[in-house]
């Protein structure tokens, strides 16, 4: 989804972004697989790999105890995921405002929000993927139209445009936006148990990631050397014709909106697990009657949550920059420092003295590169509030 912010972080990083859209593929194939390792032990008996912990909570609680471990990561999980939520909204709101400004953005954020609060009747996962199915459908329609356009202009490419130097000011924001859109690191643990053959869970990181690094280069590349500086926050407000834009910012908002259902049926869920339970295992009852309905107040908590992710979409409507602090904090997190922690501190005794060096140098840059973007974005977004009329 996020494919679209990345042309822009190209402006503002040039060939550093590219260099970065790579290298931050490498290191989350990296550390994707470390963490999953963290799952197992080897046993004394015969000194084969026996998958002793489940989830990556479970891996944390290894390191970190059982009291602080759940709430550490499943805040990181819950801010990450209603972000996303979130960015859907703010993406809806740019895109409407741009190709029909007949309404401001607000109000079109506002407009988008009434398509996902049937989101609150959801019960499980079988009508997520039905959404599912249409939001991939429309990423191959977009993106055979965008890249195919940039393709026709080939002969008025702006290769000098490509900028050479950092913008301190703005790169880290860049940084952001790159980490974010390989955050898979959550989901991995289920992932790696459900597969048929495990053994397969390497190969299947190595060519995920490489087609990802590759076509997420060519994309934000290609994007920029059709529009250069005129490079603005979501690419697809760069087409040249009113009728082409609206069709593919029609094509986006639906593709949006179909996205939604899945980090907000996610962050319900996460809610649940952590409140709602019943006794013993938390203070507040079960959000389910007997015979698997939702309660009418789960349903208004629910609702709510839209309300939430609506008044924070209102609130924050600047896609990129919000998208780059998101990744400078939970991104980073979740997907370079704590897969490496973990690592470090569960396989210490197992593990050579290079691997231990990579780990500690992924966990540093990732402590700079969380602190820097975060300073950055948060100056990036006052100033655009400084901004606006």
């Amino acid at each position: 989804m996020f494919l679209v912010a990345l042309p822009y972080g190209v402006l503002h990083g040039g060939y550093w972004t590219l260099l970065a859209l790579v290298a931050a593929a490498i290191i989350t194939c990296y550390t994707g697989i470390i963490l999953v390792e963290c799952l197992y032990e080897i046993s004394p008996l015969n000194d084969e790999k026996i998958r002793v912990r489940e989830t990556y909570v479970s891996i944390a609680r290894e390191v970190w105890g059982a009291r602080f471990a759940s709430r550490i990561v499943h805040t990181a999980q819950f801010i990450e995921l209603i972000m996303t939520c979130i960015l859907y909204l703010v993406l809806c709101g740019d895109m409407m405002y741009n190709t029909f400004p007949i309404m401001s953005e607000s109000a079109w954020t506002v407009v988008a929000s009434f398509f996902v609060v049937p989101c609150a009747f959801l019960r499980d996962l079988k009508a997520v993927s039905r959404l599912s199915f249409g939001n991939a459908i429309a990423h191959v329609v977009i993106n055979v139209v965008v890249v195919g356009f940039c393709m026709t202009q080939i002969s008025s490419w702006q290769w000098s445009k490509t900028p050479v130097l950092i913008n301190i000011h703005h790169f880290p924001v860049s940084l952001g936006i790159v980490v974010f859109s390989y955050t898979s690191h959550i989901f991995l643990p289920s992932l790696e148990g459900s597969m048929r053959n495990r053994g397969n869970f390497r190969t299947m990181l190595y060519w995920t990631h490489g087609l990802a690094g590759l076509f997420k280069f060519l994309f934000a590349y290609l994007c920029f050397l059709t529009f250069a500086n005129a490079t603005q926050e979501v690419i697809t407000d760069n087409l040249p014709t009113e009728g082409f834009k609206a069709l593919v910012s029609i094509c986006l908002v639906a593709k949006a909106l179909l996205s939604y259902p899945l980090p907000y049926f996610a962050a319900a869920e996460l809610l649940e697990r952590a409140f709602f339970q019943g006794r013993p295992e938390t203070v507040l009852s079960s959000c389910y009657a007997f015979d698997g309905m939702l309660h009418t107040w789960a349903v208004v908590l629910r609702i709510f949550l839209v309300l939430f992710s609506l008044i924070l979409a209102v609130i924050i409507p600047h896609f990129a920059l919000l998208m780059g602090l998101i990744g400078s904090f939970t991104g980073t997190m979740l997907s370079f420092v704590w897969p490496c922690w973990f690592h470090l501190k569960i396989k210490w005794h197992d593990l050579r003295w290079y691997k231990k060096a990579l780990d500690i140098a992924i966990i540093s840059s990732g402590f700079m590169c969380c602190g820097v973007g975060i300073i950055f974005s948060t100056s990036s977004l006052v100033e655009a509030y400084q901004e606006q009329p």
